[in-house]
């Protein structure tokens, strides 16, 4: 037996070691270097930052999880429905698909100065922009995950007259579910950065333009507390995820 199988609860454990093992790394350097407050403050300077003034990053904190949130069901909504229709209509899948698997290399910035240009600065310009990133790796993964449904399964199918919606509902879709929930997972974590990249460009609210009014000043502690709520903000949507794949593929 391997030292992580012998931790408890070792999904939790492990992690949470590995952040208190990189904190006191962080305390320990600014202490043994002398590093000054306006270069690396050190973590008991971040965290008075953060029970100081714990609305500003709470409210911000709302701001960022709101776009999040509303742009990225937006972007997975539309992307699961182009995937379905993609793998519905071979024609279709066979004109579009390569482009949307080559449209996951562009860099998605780039186009946040022509959302300006076309819709200005807003909150419905950032939920716009959050749901662009969020659509490509829902739309691939999806789509990826219908045709890899096994012949043998839709054999037995066939063998007993099943239709297609029941194909579907019962065959191709359970054995998709962990290709859509790898892309689902991908878009998490893309929101997340898509949200503070528009909140930079295309917003003037929330934690992503905090850190940037932070940067301007040279507050690095404020920067780093609102990384730090954003992080739990990452990690928590992340996880929430991963919980509905467990219970989904549970039933």
């Amino acid at each position: 037996m391997s030292v992580a199988e012998r931790v408890p609860f070792p999904g939790i454990v492990l992690p949470l070691s590995a952040l208190i093992g990189a904190v006191a790394v962080w305390w320990a350097l600014t202490v043994a270097l002398a590093i000054p407050p306006f270069l690396l403050p050190s973590p008991a300077a971040v965290a008075a930052r953060l029970v100081g003034n714990p609305d500003l990053y709470l409210t911000n904190a709302v701001e960022t999880l709101r776009k999040i949130l509303v742009g990225g069901a937006a972007g997975i909504a539309v992307g699961f429905s182009l995937a379905l229709l993609v793998w519905a209509v071979p024609l279709l899948k066979r004109a579009i698909y390569p482009y949307l698997v080559a449209a996951r290399v562009l860099p998605k910035i780039a186009v946040a100065p022509i959302f300006l240009i076309y819709f200005g600065v807003g909150f419905e310009t950032a939920i716009l922009f959050v749901a662009l990133i969020v659509f490509f790796p829902v739309v691939v993964g999806t789509a990826a995950g219908l045709d890899r449904t096994p012949e043998s399964h839709l054999d037995l199918l066939r063998s007993v007259d099943a239709g297609a919606v029941q194909t579907f509902l019962h065959v191709r879709l359970p054995h998709a579910l962990p290709d859509v929930f790898a892309g689902v997972k991908q878009s998490v974590t893309l929101a997340v950065v898509g949200a503070v990249v528009a909140e930079w460009i295309l917003s003037n609210d929330g934690l992503g333009s905090l850190i940037l009014v932070a940067s301007e000043n040279v507050q690095v502690d404020v920067m780093l507390a609102a990384l730090t709520v954003l992080l739990c903000v990452g990690l928590c949507l992340y996880g929430g995820v991963a919980l509905c794949y467990r219970a989904v593929a549970w039933d």
